[in-house]
């Protein structure tokens, strides 16, 4: 559908040019995704049994190279299901680590960054529907039960018939024994 053709590329725009940005100059991203890299750092090593690295920069660049990445692939319609929703979970902790309006004093920096978290709040929205655009196809799960039900139908009809041909063999053999009795 031509909706699809423009809508995605244009989705994947700001992931892609953002990424790139971020990709020149990771650095810049640091200080603010410091506080999200700590507090999933810190919760991890909680939870596994092995410690998470703490390198913010890191993360930074790998959270970027995934904007980059799916954001073309979806720009591209390749796997836009999937990009979709790797996208949408990228953009959870960018947003969380880039727009923390909260933590302001400025009203004027308090009103920009809750503009900015307001937006990737409406982008996150469009992600999750194209996550789950099926494109007018049935679903995977639907095909996978109206294919269980299809083999089902089929396997109780072939028992049916193997059952009327047993009996039927049987009559006959029963048959032949009276036949053979006399």
């Amino acid at each position: 559908m031509l909706v699809r053709r423009i809508a995605r590329p244009l989705l994947a725009t700001p992931f892609i040019y953002g990424g790139i940005s971020t990709l020149r100059k990771p650095q810049d991203r640091v200080p603010g995704a410091r506080p999200v890299v700590e507090k999933i750092a810190e919760t991890a090593d909680k939870q596994l049994p092995v410690e998470v690295p703490r390198d913010v920069e890191q993360y930074v660049k790998a959270n970027a190279a995934l904007q980059v990445g799916a954001g073309a692939l979806l720009a591209l319609g390749k796997f836009p299901r999937l990009t979709s929703l790797a996208l949408a979970g990228s953009t959870v902790p960018t947003t969380l680590a880039g727009h923390r309006f909260w933590e302001e004093d400025d009203p004027k920096v308090s009103f920009e960054k809750i503009a900015h978290f307001v937006k990737n709040l409406g982008m996150l929205g469009g992600l999750l529907l194209a996550a789950v655009d099926t494109e007018g196809k049935p679903s995977v799960g639907y095909r996978t039960r109206r294919a269980a039900k299809r083999a089902a139908d089929a396997t109780e009809k072939n028992v049916e018939k193997a059952q009327k041909r047993a009996a039927k063999a049987q009559k006959q053999a029963e048959k032949r024994l009276k036949k053979a009795s006399r």
